[in-house]
């Protein structure tokens, strides 16, 4: 049976272009880029070539982007690069409750290492406020990590302004954040956001897994994250992964260059699937229209969206509760969002590529009006 696929935010389907440029990395191209004969220059030159096209599509320079194994790699990697340069500075940190769990986990580790976490909480539509990070700031302060699009609500939350706030207040806090669903779905720079650290990962823009870029502003003493060989300046040793970068840069430049179109289409076809849910399912809730224009939340109160997951699948829809990374278990960033419970636990996220088209959305919705036909809600 062919899926409908609506979980885009959790991964993409591999572009042709980019699975093809990971073929020829793995069969032509295909020596190591530390080699110093020709096949190893040859694949050396390509690494530096995929390293401009990512960068450009990321608007930095090449040598601010440093290539990792995906997005929670560089979330790690970005928390402990900020609170060892802060490290004669103080221990303390900014991040949101509704942050991706690569940031809270690190964050907690460093909890019991003697730092202090401020997590900001959000309001009921998953809005950060910028008042309560300035509320939070301290002089100690060396890290305020913040999403720039949350992967469950598609909220957009106010990292240039959280930029502005340190600035104001001459902080000598690190801005980091987590761009991997903002990536080629919003039009932004790490400039622009006045970001010293940006996390990207490849399978949410149709590259392979295993694919992702730091951002490291230029003028940060990085520290190194794995040590050997010396690959990527010194600061991430091993052997580059160039199957997984040859995708991400043809990923990456078919996204840059289709970005406004496909910005387009997917707000039409979200605000159409969002106008048709409403008229077509009864008690249907949409929590988060999502300011991203690929994600939405919504909600069916009463039954069971772990249920509702497993019924649409046979259904032929993919679509999740949540967040991938939960894994069927309850999700903090509606947690924190106060939603009543009925609400919370019947949350889906659908999300949206270039692929999807109106006629799925119908589809999607008539299945989403069964769902209230067929199953049984808690409490009846």
């Amino acid at each position: 049976m062919d899926m409908i696929y609506f979980d885009h935010a959790a991964t993409t389907r591999v572009l042709p272009e980019a699975a093809q440029a990971a073929v020829e990395a793995m069969t032509v191209a295909y020596g190591n880029p530390s080699s110093l004969y020709a096949l190893g220059t040859q694949a050396a030159k390509a690494v530096a070539e995929h390293r401009a096209t990512v960068a450009q599509a990321l608007g930095c320079r090449p040598e601010e982007l440093y290539f990792t194994s995906c997005g929670t790699e560089g979330d790690n990697w970005a928390v402990q690069l900020a609170v060892h340069l802060g490290r004669h500075k103080g221990k303390h940190i900014i991040t949101t409750a509704v942050e991706h769990s690569a940031v809270l986990e690190p964050c907690k580790a460093l909890e019991m290492q003697g730092y202090e976490v401020t997590y900001l909480h959000p309001d009921a539509t998953g809005h950060i406020r910028i008042e309560a990070l300035e509320e939070a700031l301290r002089p100690d302060t060396v890290l305020v990590s913040m999403l720039l699009v949350n992967n469950e609500t598609g909220a957009i939350q106010p990292v240039a302004e959280a930029a502005q706030v340190l600035k104001r207040h001459k902080s000598n806090a690190l801005l980091h954040t987590d761009a991997v669903q903002g990536f080629l779905k919003l039009p932004f720079t790490p400039k622009g956001l006045g970001a010293d650290l940006v996390t990207i990962s490849g399978h949410k823009i149709g590259a392979m897994k295993g694919s992702g870029a730091l951002f490291i502003r230029s003028g940060l003493r990085a520290i190194p994250l794995l040590r050997g060989g010396g690959q990527e300046k010194g600061l991430r040793s091993g052997t580059e992964a160039t199957p997984q970068i040859a995708a991400l840069a043809a990923a990456a430049k078919l996204g840059k260059d289709a970005l406004d179109e496909h910005i387009a289409y997917l707000n039409d076809l979200k605000a159409y699937a969002l106008a048709q849910f409403q008229a077509l399912v009864p008690g249907l809730v949409v929590v988060s229209a999502g300011d991203a224009p690929h994600i939405c939340a919504i909600s069916l109160p009463g039954y069971p969206s772990q249920v509702v997951v497993r019924y649409l699948s046979d259904q032929g829809f993919c679509l999740s509760a949540g967040s991938a990374c939960h894994r069927g278990k309850a999700s903090h960033v509606y947690a924190a969002m106060n939603l009543s419970k009925p609400v919370r636990d019947g949350m889906l996220r659908v999300s949206f590529g270039p692929s999807n088209t109106k006629e799925e959305v119908d589809q999607l919705a008539q299945a989403l009006l069964s769902v209230t036909q067929n199953l049984v809600a808690a409490g009846r």
